[in-house]
């Protein structure tokens, strides 16, 4: 019995050294490659001889364990019962448990009394498409949708829009502020611990480009607008 379970052990720490070389290997070949991101785990992928790696910023690419051979793209399983982006469900996983792990009184929330899902859209108070969506905010409540706004300043932290949105987050009514400031009115300057340098950082992680940026539930990102009927159906959908 003892020498099971020391095989079971040796065995077991061979395949650490085997992840932890290969994890330096591919590494060492973005480093090379002048590679701007870090790696933040490697495992198996469903094909085999290719690494997964998952990247700080959410995305993935894959790669042989010896790192000299990368794949940056979208691997996709075709089977009987249609085809699967197994990328997209990664990052997509990866997405949902970030935001999950965000603070719900670092967010500003419109909600339902009976909220069916909710989606987490990185907006910023000028833009236009994001005013827009912000106009719909009640259409999305009375379908069911939860709306959760992270910051996101396209212009960067030290923007005028910053300014405004951080007096937004430390505002004594946050809805209000929020509304006022999608409108183009005047938002009272407002100063606290904001956390809108930390959502800025994240959303740039989880590869926010624009606004406004939608994600659901499951972690689907949707990049841009939808009207309110359309977005609700496709939060229900990846809920």
């Amino acid at each position: 019995m003892r020498l099971k379970y020391l095989a079971a052990g040796l065995l077991s720490l061979c395949a650490a050294s085997v992840w932890a070389d290969a994890r330096q290997n591919i590494a060492q070949s973005l480093e090379r490659l002048q590679f701007p991101v870090p790696i933040s785990a490697v495992s198996e992928s469903p094909v085999e001889g290719l690494h997964q790696v998952q990247l700080e910023n959410g995305k993935v690419i894959y790669a042989t364990a010896d790192g000299r051979h990368l794949i940056q793209g979208v691997l996709l399983s075709v089977g009987d019962d249609g085809v699967r982006n197994l990328t997209a469900e990664v990052e997509a996983e990866q997405a949902k448990q970030v935001l999950a792990a965000l603070p719900a009184e670092q967010l500003v929330v419109f909600a339902p009394e009976q909220p069916k899902t909710h989606i987490t859209v990185f907006t910023d108070v000028d833009c236009g498409y994001c005013r827009k969506l912000h106009e719909e905010v009640g259409q999305l409540n009375d379908l069911g949708i939860e709306v959760r706004y992270a910051a996101f300043p396209r212009a960067g932290l030290q923007s005028a829009t910053a300014r405004t949105m951080q007096s937004v987050w430390c505002a004594d009514d946050q809805q209000k502020a929020m509304t006022n400031a999608k409108q183009g009115k005047r938002v009272s300057a407002a100063s606290c611990e904001d956390p809108v340098a930390e959502q800025y950082s994240l959303g740039s992680r989880l590869g926010v480009q624009g606004t406004p940026a939608i994600f659901f539930a499951n972690g689907r990102l949707l990049p841009g607008y939808k009207p309110a009927q359309q977005l609700a159906a496709e939060a229900i959908a990846n809920k």
